[in-house]
């Protein structure tokens, strides 16, 4: 069994299953396996109305089912599939488990549900990408390219860029290789910031480029109060055909717990492209490209 493993949380749904399948190219290049997690929502009300053998038949059944898309998807891929069933707070599990494990990513639907839980939907989601320790791709949209052939990268230049363009890098020298896309959304005319940030994304480019990746670099300028910074990321992301949306959670810095920019959460909701979200400073047990 491969010491790499990636985290796919299922429920059957479509969508889950679409996660499913695009976790295939990430664990052959990764050379990882996948393990299944299938989360008993632990809903205290709901469960009082159980016997404890009927408890029981909904776990066998759970099972049963996991391991049959288990082996299903071995046939299918020649990756190995592990499998787990849980019990509690969906996110919380999810969360636990990938620690558990040491995932290299969660990859996981955005809005399946099953018998009128919504499991993977609005809040469990983004408290996923909140609280995990390991980058998460959220898959919402139904159609998607197979591999990855555009990374769309947002910069704003701050502090934590070196660390989003090294990962971008590392993701983008997978397979055939990736091109990366830049963009920045400035809300200003200020002639002195809209060069400022010319010459700093040239740099950026680049830097990429001596990489042996190719890349282009972008600034659009939003009407304030028109559109919103997320709406604008998107709306370039589909024109340049993108494939995956890089972003940077933010880390409070008192406290341990991590939150989610508001532009951050508008772009995993509504995005249909896949969006990997990765924390600054972020522990992986992969290697990384040369610092710059």
């Amino acid at each position: 069994m491969s010491n790499k493993k990636i985290l796919v949380p299922v429920d059957f749904s479509d969508q889950s299953l679409i996660a499913l399948d695009q976790s295939y190219n990430l664990a052959r290049e990764y050379k990882a396996e996948i393990t299944l997690l299938y989360v008993i929502e632990d809903n205290g009300f709901i469960s009082k109305f159980f016997s404890k053998q009927q408890d029981e038949d909904i776990k066998k059944q759970v099972e049963e089912n996991l391991l049959k898309l288990a082996a299903e998807t071995e046939k299918k891929t020649g990756i190995r599939i592990g499998t787990m069933v849980a019990r509690g707070s969906v996110y919380e599990k999810i969360v636990e488990v990938a620690d558990m494990i040491g995932a290299l990513f969660i990859i996981m639907g955005s809005n399946g549900t099953i018998n009128l839980k919504k499991k993977f939907i609005g809040s469990n989601a983004l408290r996923v990408v909140r609280e995990a320790n390991s980058p998460v791709i959220t898959i919402r949209g139904k159609h998607h390219r197979n591999g990855c052939k555009n990374i769309v990268l947002p910069l704003d230049l701050t502090k934590e860029t070196r660390e989003k363009v090294n990962f971008a890098l590392e993701i983008a020298k997978l397979g055939n290789g990736a091109a990366i896309r830049i963009v920045s959304v400035l809300f200003t005319t200020d002639e002195f910031v809209v060069n400022r940030l010319t010459r700093q994304l040239q740099q950026v480019k680049t830097f990429i480029e001596k990489e042996g990746v190719e890349c282009t670099a972008e600034i659009i300028k939003g009407i304030k109060g028109e559109e919103t910074l997320a709406e604008n990321i998107i709306k370039y992301a589909n024109k340049v055909d993108g494939d995956l949306l890089m972003i940077m959670t933010q880390q409070e810095v008192d406290f341990t717990q991590r939150f989610i920019g508001s532009s951050a959460q508008e772009i995993i909701n509504t995005s249909d492209i896949p969006v990997i979200s990765i924390i600054p400073s972020m522990k992986r047990n992969i290697e990384s490209v040369k610092p710059y």
